[in-house]
């Protein structure tokens, strides 16, 4: 058996720089690369490669797994009609193939997988020796923090390929890994990769245009294949919005005002994600300070958090069902938090789902945001998106329920239930220099 790796495949110009960079030791991958240029499968013979170098486990991550099996186990080379994991994965390198798990071992004791990164949560003591995030501006980015420190243990590798989602964490971590000489990061627009013709992604725009109408249709073009954050994101609900904001400067450092208490607002998850925001009314402001978010954790946990803060409370809004009674020990969740001490709370009624959306966009323009505290809150409402029918090929009139889903909820509960403290001293003036 006589078989090169990568086998049967040459990287194009533009992915030469990778494979150099990789070879000199570089750990850490970005890649903001246009519609079909080539993201998953330079990674898979990436991983190819290194698997028969250095025996270990290797993943390849979807944002959902349920996404995984169509997008890399199944998917097909047009040029080739062969399956790509085949073309990177040779059988002869193989002892066993498992399709209904999508596992390969290899015949030198390394693996490989295919794993959806909504489940990142249930891979404890895995010790994987590199990572492929695949679409990572629609992953949830926790995924990485909770995988991070099994790479920096093991010296293990990552990359992270996506087109651009606006102003998202995929975006932040380009720009982060520019300014880091340990990362390696990489643009590629469709005008200058060489995948297309200018007449070819003339005949894409139409097409998308067609099947989206013009202004949705421009911008998923300009977003996928010119990888531009401005452009509005098809089905996100609040991504324009957000775009505003950081245009207006109002997502920057945004202190405490200690004169003015502070109002949170929650989405309780039960076996789920529990989601915090923190906001102060000063005069028009609103300035949203901090957010909170955890999972596996009880309600004495959160309360514990709120407690530790140096923030004086007005009120805390939890949706509606916080007032059902729990199955299990027949109390309500209000009742437990009171309990705990949080006595200054107002459970709102239970309204639609649309009203909740159209008062966060009534509220989002009067926001700030600041940077650092409330990024992983931000994220969630650039990502919050309508659900979509792949086979109808369109939006459905209802939100995706997905990681973005609880920050999102959370600041829903915040735009239905916000009222200015009537007890507040309030500020003879607004000072929205917040870098002074």
């Amino acid at each position: 058996m006589n078989i090169t790796l990568p086998n049967n495949w040459s990287p194009r110009p533009y992915q030469l720089p990778e494979m150099q960079a990789f070879d000199n030791h570089i750990k850490r991958f970005v890649l903001r690369w246009h519609r079909r240029a080539g993201k998953d499968d330079i990674c898979l013979h990436i991983a190819a490669r290194e698997a028969f170098r250095r025996v270990g486990s290797y993943w390849h991550m979807l944002p959902a797994y349920s996404q995984a099996r169509k997008a890399i186990w199944l998917a097909v080379n047009p040029h080739t009609g062969k399956r790509r994991i085949d073309e990177a994965f040779p059988h002869e390198l193989r002892k066993r193939t498992n399709d209904q798990e999508m596992f390969i071992e290899f015949v030198n004791g390394s693996t490989w997988q295919v794993l959806g990164s909504d489940r990142y949560d249930t891979l404890v003591g895995a010790s994987p020796a590199g990572i492929v995030f695949s679409e990572y501006a629609i992953a949830n980015p926790n995924s990485w923090d909770y995988l991070r420190p099994m790479l920096a243990e093991n010296g293990g590798w990552a990359f992270f390929i996506s087109t651009v989602r606006g102003y998202n964490h995929f975006w932040g971590m380009g720009e982060f890994a520019q300014k880091n000489e340990d990362w390696y990061f990489q643009q590629v627009d469709a005008d200058s990769s060489g995948v297309f013709t200018p007449e070819r992604l003339a005949s894409e725009l139409a097409e998308i245009i067609d099947r989206l109408g013009d202004d949705e249709g421009l911008a998923k073009y300009r977003q996928e294949y010119f990888n531009d954050p401005n452009a509005a994101v098809p089905g996100a609900y609040y991504a324009k919005l957000l775009t505003r904001a950081k245009e207006e400067n109002r997502i920057i450092n945004v202190p405490y005002e200690p004169s003015i208490p502070v109002t949170t607002a929650w989405d309780l998850g039960i076996g789920d994600s529990t989601a915090i925001w923190f906001a102060q009314c000063v005069g028009k402001e609103v300035r949203i300070i901090d957010y909170y978010e955890n999972s596996g954790v009880g309600l004495d946990h959160y309360v514990k958090l709120l407690n530790s803060k140096p923030y004086a409370y007005y009120e805390s809004l939890l949706p509606h069902d916080a007032n059902v009674s729990e199955l299990g020990t027949g109390k309500r969740r209000i009742d437990t938090l009171r309990e705990l001490g949080l006595t200054k709370t107002r459970v709102l009624p239970a309204l639609s789902v649309d009203d909740g959306i159209n008062a966060v966009r009534l509220l989002l323009p009067k926001c700030w945001f600041d940077k650092e505290k409330t990024a992983k809150g931000v994220n969630c409402l650039i990502n919050y998106q309508r659900e979509y029918d792949e086979k109808l090929q369109t939006f459905k009139d209802r939100p995706l329920h997905d990681w973005s889903s609880h920050g999102s909820d959370a600041f829903r509960y915040l735009a239905m239930g916000l009222k200015p403290p009537r007890e507040a001293r309030r500020p003879s003036f607004a000072n929205t220099d917040y870098n002074l």
